[in-house]
Order: structure tokens, then sequence, then C-alpha cells
């Protein structure tokens, strides 16, 4: 039997665009209830715009801000489905990423997860069936070079939400894990990049990202949603994750090779360390 969605209420972090808003319009469409939240509150308003007529309350939230997470479940009440869908980039070598920018990105894409499900879970647990879904990545499957804090971070996602589902099994609440690969969202407008990126550069390594950023998002949220109504417990969305999840199980120690070929060929990528346009 499928998880019936009408009249059960959602929350979904990082619903103001992009694969939290294309989750919000499906979810809505089968008359689910929901708590939109982050911290663009006119991407909000926009995301509620092309919704459903279904109950619907908006909410600013950092997912880094402790107490506001630790209070947000008294604001939303009885909830059966949690999206941890909030996250960032930041793109290039490890040894030009500042602490302060891998610390922000860990900040939001994994302790927002864990902040979020440890508010969320004895009120999940009080339900008749619910469901914790974390959007984790591509890079939580392969870990290609300039992708450290990234990587790391939805490799974790991955980790705990395994583990998690494990801890909670034969109780009402299940844990699916997504992998999105190369989803159209603004993930890469809105990246960080080390301090001596200039401008041009910028806006080179932005074009060859969105050339590879093509997955429909609508499409990828209709697919979270029916994994949630069918109950999966993990999602690898768009081919370009199918293809390189398959690689890297038969050939574990030459898949990378090929995906950064894929990189150069259909993208134009470069490393930061070929780049003849570094400003110091």
């Amino acid at each position: 039997m499928s998880f019936p969605l009408h009249e059960k209420t959602a929350v979904i972090t990082g619903a103001a665009s992009g694969l939290g808003r294309a989750i919000a319009v499906a979810l809505s469409r089968r008359g689910c209830h929901l708590a939109l939240a982050d911290v663009d509150e006119a991407g909000l308003e926009e995301t509620v715009k092309l919704l459903q007529p279904v109950q619907v309350s908006v909410h600013r939230l950092d997912v880094t801000d402790r107490a506001a997470v630790a209070q947000f479940p008294e604001l939303v009440g009885p909830v059966d489905l949690l999206y941890n869908n909030a996250g960032v980039a930041l793109d290039g070598p490890f040894e030009q990423i500042s602490e302060e920018d891998f610390d922000w990105l860990f900040e939001i894409n994994f302790f927002g997860v864990v902040r979020m499900t440890r508010a969320f879970l004895p009120h999940l647990r009080s339900r008749p069936e619910a469901r914790i879904i974390n959007i984790s990545s591509l890079f939580g499957l392969i870990s290609p070079a300039e992708q450290c804090a990234y990587s790391a971070s939805k490799f974790a996602v991955r980790g705990f939400s395994q583990s998690l589902r494990q801890e909670l099994r034969g109780t009402r609440v299940g844990v699916t894990v997504v992998h999105p690969g190369g989803v159209a969202t603004k993930i890469a407008e809105n990246a960080r990049s080390p301090a001596h990126v200039g401008p041009e550069l910028r806006e080179e390594r932005l074009k060859w990202a969105q050339k590879l950023l093509a997955f429909p998002a609508a499409r990828a949220g209709e697919m979270i949603v029916k994994a949630t109504e069918s109950r999966q417990n993990r999602v690898i969305i768009g081919p370009d994750a199918m293809l390189f999840n398959l690689l890297e199980r038969i050939a574990p120690h030459r898949h990378i090779h090929f995906f950064e070929w894929f990189l150069r060929k259909f993208g134009g990528w470069k490393p930061l360390s070929e780049s003849s346009e570094k400003q110091q």
C-alpha cells in the first residue's frame, strides 16, 4: 500500500526556490498541507503562488539557528513529513577554501539536517505514520575534485540517514535519502568560491555549471514525492546520477576519471588550478 499524502502536513526547508519549491508544488497537488521554511521570504511568497489550494504556513527560518529550529515544531503543529532540503554549495580546492566557508556550508547542509530531525522526531513518532526525507546529492555517492566541503556534507547526510533508518526500524517513522544529479536550480548561482576568484572567472564557472544542471526541478520534485508515497529508502534522480552511481560500483577507482572527462566534454569545466585567470 502507498503512503497517502492527502490531508497530511509536510515541513519543507529551502522551499523558496528550486527543489524545495518543486516538492511543495508536487505535494500540494496531492492535497498535502505545507509549512514552508527558508531565509528568503520573497521566494517563499513566490512558491505559495504556485500551489494548489491547501493549508500553507510560511516561515523565515535559518537552519543554523539552534534556538529557532528547536522552537519550530511548536509553531507548525502536528507534522507527518519532514523534507530536509535546505542546502548551499562551495566550489574550489580544499587548500583554497577558508575554514569559515567550510564551516558555513556544514552548518547548513549537514547540521541543519541534524537539528531539524532532532527537533521534529519526537513529534513524528506520535503520528500514525511519518517520514523524514533528507536531500543528499550525486556528490554523496561520488567525490570529485574541488568539492571537498560539499561532498563531505552530502556523504554525511547519506550516512546519517542510513544509520537513523536502522534505529527507527519497527517504528512509525521511515527515512528516505535522495541523491539528485544535475537538477536545474540556483545552487551554482548562489555558491561561494575562494576569495581569489574574480567576477570573470566566477561567471565562466557558473556557465559550465549551468550546462550540467539540466534535469527539470519540477520532474525531480515529482519523483521525490512519488518516492515518499511508495516509502522508498533511497532515490537517485537524473541520468547522470544513475550513471555515476553504477560506475562507482563497478569501477570504484576509475569512475572519477570518467566523471572529470564528462565535465570537460559537456560542461567545459577545468580545475581552478588550471585557470590562467586566477587573481591573487
